[in-house]
């Protein structure tokens, strides 16, 4: 097997892999910190001044950022058409932005600006990518552009916290990306 089909082969799960590192280093950080209630902090708060061992949250952050760029990598590689490969780039800059909000955690000036654009680079590559595929695909097509709705509307809702709206786009990015490594294991029988 080519090192190429190997790449894709794993790299269309990376996505997922990204979510499951968050949510594990996530719930390992809270163990560290009973302070923490979902119900009025941030997931960042996790990372920032106030936390015992921010590092592992933090540190969570940036590989999940890894997988993210893998991700992105895999999109433009993989691409059928210039308007994925356009996702792909917003994926990828969704992955330094979410680099950048482990380097400026909770607490730093730039840190609200780094971690609300993380996800509007991801949903914007969503719904982008969701219409590079709607005339093969509508109905996967059609499911990602509904994502990126529900995203939004979501982000004008009012939550008990940020960490409970942070949890519900994680969830719309995580759905986003196994119905996209369906669609690339699905399509192009990798490998």
């Amino acid at each position: 097997m080519r090192l190429p089909s190997l790449f894709l082969r794993y790299s269309s799960f990376s996505g997922v892999l990204a979510s499951i590192t968050f949510w594990v280093f996530t719930i390992i950080s809270i163990t560290h910190n009973s302070w923490f209630d979902l119900s009025r902090h941030a997931f960042s708060d996790l990372g920032g001044p106030q936390a015992s061992d921010p590092w592992i949250y933090n540190t969570g952050l940036v590989v999940s950022a890894i997988f993210i760029e893998f991700l992105s990598i895999n999109m433009i590689i993989s691409s059928n058409n210039k308007t994925s490969v356009i996702s792909g780039s917003y994926l990828s800059i969704a992955g330094v932005f979410l680099v950048l909000v482990a380097i400026y955690p909770a607490g730093t000036k730039p840190h609200t600006f780094v971690s609300t654009w993380f996800f509007i680079q991801a949903f914007i590559a969503a719904l982008i990518y969701g219409l590079s595929i709607i005339r093969e695909r509508p109905f996967m097509g059609l499911a990602i552009v509904l994502i990126f709705i529900a995203g939004l509307l979501g982000s004008m809702a009012s939550w008990p916290s940020t960490a409970f709206l942070e949890t519900y786009e994680i969830l719309l990015l995580t759905i986003f990306s196994i119905i996209y490594a369906y669609i690339l294991t699905s399509t192009h029988r990798i490998g």
